[in-house]
């Protein structure tokens, strides 16, 4: 074949060299073969309810590589020949925690806070809110949850239970620390930053600290989504389960969601993410406004 050749650009067939380069094999540190994924993909699914599709088998490798490494293992099928011997293994939490997306802001999806903010006013009247937020991750979600909760109830916002939970103990180690860069809070209302964080100084300059009396609003655990009995005690009025779905396929969706209904209290309300719908359990759970369910049978 000839080179191409128009608008004045020259392009030369690739050469034998460069045709066998882009067939190769990557080169990798540890051995991986494909039934080396298909086993990580039925072992998360099992123990987490994540769905990995194809495109994922490159960032499974690297995650977990680092796994490998620390135990000195050379090869995928020797490290998953160890969870699989053992179910209490504590190797499984590390494995876990490596296949775990977390991707979080402050007050993401703002549209649901307002909401929230409402709620516990109208709640705060007969009871003590109480909210659970399923999917904490580094904390910025529970944080958001616990200052939008004590700008609605002033002086009354103690008296509200959030609990916040995630699968990834890691995660959970850093939202119960509650110190984030300050490039995590910069497009934060300036009011709100002084009313909740502290600047750091010294050793922690460049960070902020959440305030004791937010910190003091959430108690953080870990929960396993796929338990057949959650240990969370409820009920709630809110339950966020913010872009968690999405790494379920429908069947798990279905079964998690169905979970929370008893946990929430009469009209209470079930916060989903902007690119999840629940209308394959519409028996259970139906639209109130943006992501925002309620149960249909409401006791």
């Amino acid at each position: 074949m000839g080179a191409l050749r128009g608008s004045g650009i020259v392009s030369e067939p690739p050469s034998t060299a460069s045709l066998l380069e882009a067939v190769r094999p990557l080169q990798r540190d540890f051995v991986y073969s494909p039934g080396d994924f298909e086993r990580i993909t039925r072992l998360i699914y099992r123990r987490a309810g994540i769905a990995l599709a194809a495109s994922k088998r490159d960032m499974v490798y690297n995650r977990l590589s680092r796994r490998l490494r620390a135990l000195k293992l050379g090869r995928f099928d020797l490290y998953l020949d160890q969870l699989e011997a053992d179910p209490r293994h504590p190797e499984w939490q590390h494995f876990v925690n490596a296949l775990t997306t977390n991707t979080t802001s402050f007050f993401r999806e703002g549209h649901h806070f307002p909401v929230l903010a409402e709620l516990v006013r109208a709640r705060a009247a007969t009871h003590a809110p109480a909210i659970w937020c399923a999917a904490a991750s580094t904390g910025e979600e529970p944080y958001s949850i616990a200052m939008t909760v004590a700008e609605a109830l002033g002086s009354q916002a103690s008296r509200a239970r959030i609990f916040a939970s995630d699968l990834d103990t890691e995660v959970l180690e850093i939202a119960a620390a509650g110190v984030y860069p300050n490039e995590r809070v910069e497009r934060m209302d300036p009011q709100r930053l002084q009313r909740h964080f502290f600047r750091g100084r010294g050793t922690q300059a460049g960070n902020v600290r959440v305030k004791p009396e937010l910190q003091r609003m959430i108690e953080f655990a870990q929960v396993n989504l796929l338990d057949t009995h959650l240990p969370v005690k409820g009920p709630f009025d809110a339950i966020f389960c913010r872009n968690v779905l999405i790494y379920f396929d429908r069947a798990t969706q279905a079964q998690v969601v169905k979970r929370f209904a008893p946990l929430l209290r009469p009209n209470g309300l079930l916060f989903i993410g902007h690119s999840e719908s629940l209308f394959h359990v519409s028996d259970v759970f139906r639209l109130q406004g943006q992501t925002v369910y309620s149960l249909v049978n409401e006791g």
